[in-house]
């Protein structure tokens, strides 16, 4: 009986880009905030690296404010699964339109208000009488 391997390797180096795009952050800027030594390729080359260095990792973590534990454990398919099960819900909107709900007409408020602005002003014009 011949059993088969179903764990996936982990490619940092992609997730690392997915985590960027997502973060909206450009090669060039990561290059700048890993330091004077990186430029735009040097993220490219990394980025296509199934593994780097523990320091680096740290590095970029910091950088795009995650842990490396979350680099290292990015699933792009949890990501739009959570995505498409959150976002596509019609509930969402649902919450939206119960969170306003007026128990009062406001066109009768202002109705009441300008018929007591009227009592308000024919009681002064009688008075300066």
């Amino acid at each position: 009986m011949e059993t088969t391997d179903n764990t996936k390797s982990v490619h940092i180096g992609q997730n690392i880009k997915r985590i960027r795009e997502i973060k909206g952050i450009k090669q060039e800027t990561l290059a700048l905030e890993l330091g004077s030594d990186w430029n735009q390729s040097k993220v490219s080359v990394m980025e296509g690296r199934e593994s780097i260095e523990e320091d680096l990792l740290k590095q970029v973590a910091e950088i795009l404010n995650v842990t490396p534990e979350m680099i290292e454990k990015y699933d792009e398919k949890a990501v739009n699964n959570f995505f498409s099960n959150t976002f596509n819900d019609s509930s969402i909107g649902n919450v939206a339109s119960n969170l306003y709900h007026c128990n009062f007409n406001p066109l009768d408020k202002v109705v009441e208000l300008y018929e007591r602005l009227l009592v308000s002003e024919a009681a002064n014009r009688n008075s300066a009488k």
